[in-house]
């Protein structure tokens, strides 16, 4: 498995950790930590992911909202919502993983730990937001 969709995997597991918990990040991730072991990248990039999307949460979650046609972020499953935060932040803070990457590892992400309809439902909300996004930048 490639180091960066283990890393998104963790990512994944601790933001679901936070926020079912509605927990402490630093206490999650140690907890995670002290539990399961990985290489010393998928540490890095999984820490990166989940300490940026948590920190920049309010922002994500209001670029989500402008392209969930009838969903509120809260209604949202908390794998969905976790999965969405993450590529966001992705979109807009890690500039060197291409936008159509994150979409594909959101949607694989949203199959493998979501419902039969997640990643359906991820791919349209990301597909509108980076069409946005594109927009807005003037590309």
């Amino acid at each position: 498995m490639r180091q960066r969709r283990k890393a998104r995997e963790v990512a994944l597991q601790v933001l679901y950790g936070i926020d079912v918990a509605q927990g402490n990040l630093r206490e999650t991730m140690d907890l995670f930590w002290d539990n399961f072991d990985a290489p010393e990248k998928v540490k890095t990039f999984s820490s990166a992911l989940v300490e940026g999307t948590w920190h920049n949460r309010a922002q994500l979650d209001a670029l989500i909202s402008s392209c969930a046609e009838n969903w509120s972020v809260e209604r949202m499953s908390i794998v969905d919502r976790s999965i969405l935060r993450m590529a966001v932040y992705e979109f807009l803070y890690c500039l060197e993983i291409p936008p159509k990457v994150a979409i594909n590892e959101a949607i694989d992400l949203g199959k493998l730990f979501g419902s039969e309809n997640s990643g359906a439902f991820i791919n349209g909300v990301l597909d509108a937001l980076y069409a946005k996004l594109r927009e807005s930048e003037g590309t």
